[in-house]
């Protein structure tokens, strides 16, 4: 009887998610793509929220049936990229299915009227189904995605209980699987638009960003990789996530990375360096008109590896960690990966901060 309580209630809270979901998808066609402005009478508004909640409600629904049994398939039989391109193909498909539907609802009723009518509102309506289905379509896949991981470790944990060392072994293993699979949603979803507003006028461009943004959905979802990677891995994925934040802020966003031979060997803890460089982000070009230059530096001596992240921002209060956020997570990994061996470091002052990472220089992944 518990069980099936427990089970109703988490049916009813995650419908609640997708209706919640519904609305906002209705909500951003409406304010992106329907040309409303405050100016419109409000019977336009609420026909134009009422033609998208349709929509919504057409293929929000069929992406929470689908999409579940979909990845669980996808995820026993392909691995990365083929997974993805598969789920986005899905996505993709049902977003074609579920316009088309839509828009013969609409012509059923009488909304739409003329001939031709369903190729002219086809034209119209698939790009953005399809640019709406997939931002929500993949960050709600992506945290599916790592549920599932988080509840396949539980039950590991749980099958492992009789061996206390090996199940210590495996909790310290989920928790830095917990901490890595942690992806940004306004940050997806602001790649996500730019890449839709790059596909007519630079293909090129949008087709870089995408693959810029595959590497690094691959870095954060992996479950199979390493804690610890080479230096210079990480530091493609650095290079990936600041060209794709170079979309957004154009010339408000300078940087560069000086980084010694030796150490592009040495390996660091995975999302490390991006932690930091997203700090900067945050601190420095986000909240100034004129932006800011952050410079990522690494150097390796006396059998130590420094790697610095340096902007020339407002600063901020370096000892404000909110908990389970940013530095306080990489702290956190760092004492898990290397205890008292290993430090975080925050020098912030206005027009210099300075956040650094010490570790071993003998460390291997």
């Amino acid at each position: 009887m518990e069980g099936s309580t427990r089970g109703r209630r988490f049916s009813a809270a995650y419908w609640g998610r997708i209706l919640a979901a519904n609305v906002a998808a209705a909500l951003l066609v409406v304010v992106a793509y329907s040309g409303v402005t405050l100016r419109t009478p409000p019977r336009r508004m609420l026909e134009a929220f009422a033609v998208a909640m349709l929509f919504s409600c057409i293929i929000g629904p069929t992406l929470a049936i689908i999409m579940p049994r979909v990845g669980r398939g996808i995820a026993c039989r392909l691995a990365f990229p083929f997974d993805w391109a598969l789920l986005i193909a899905t996505m993709v498909a049902i977003a074609l299915a579920g316009s088309f539907a839509a828009i013969l609802i609409l012509a059923s009723i009488g909304y739409l009227h003329g001939a031709g009518i369903v190729a002219t509102w086809m034209k119209g309506s698939v790009k953005v189904s399809i640019v709406v289905t997939l931002t929500f379509g993949i960050f709600i896949t992506a945290v599916a995605t790592m549920r599932r991981q988080l509840d396949e470790a539980r039950v590991a944990l749980r099958t492992k209980e009789r061996d206390e060392a090996e199940a210590r072994r495996l909790a310290a293993e989920a928790q830095l699987a917990s901490i890595e699979s942690r992806v940004e949603p306004h940050f997806l979803f602001n790649t996500l638009n730019s890449i839709a507003s790059l596909v007519h006028g630079d293909p090129a461009g949008a087709e870089r960003m995408t693959g810029q943004l595959a590497s690094l959905l691959r870095s954060a979802l992996d479950s199979t990789a390493t804690p610890l990677v080479p230096l210079d891995d990480e530091l493609r994925v650095v290079r990936a996530y600041l060209e794709i934040e170079r979309v957004r802020f154009g010339d408000r966003l300078r940087y560069a990375v000086e980084v010694d031979d030796r150490a592009g060997r040495l390996v660091v803890p995975r999302m490390a360096l991006q932690t930091l460089v997203e700090n900067s982000v945050k601190y420095a070009v986000s909240p100034r008109r004129e932006g800011a230059s952050i410079r990522v530096r690494a150097a390796a001596s006396n059998g130590r590896l420094r790697v610095a992240v340096e902007d020339d921002g407002p600063g901020f209060a370096g000892a404000a960690r909110p908990a389970g956020h940013g530095l306080d997570l990489l702290d956190a990994r760092l004492r898990l990966l290397f205890g008292d061996r290993a430090t975080l470091t925050v020098d912030s002052a206005p027009a210099r901060t300075s956040v650094a990472i010490e570790l071993p220089a003998d460390s291997r992944s």
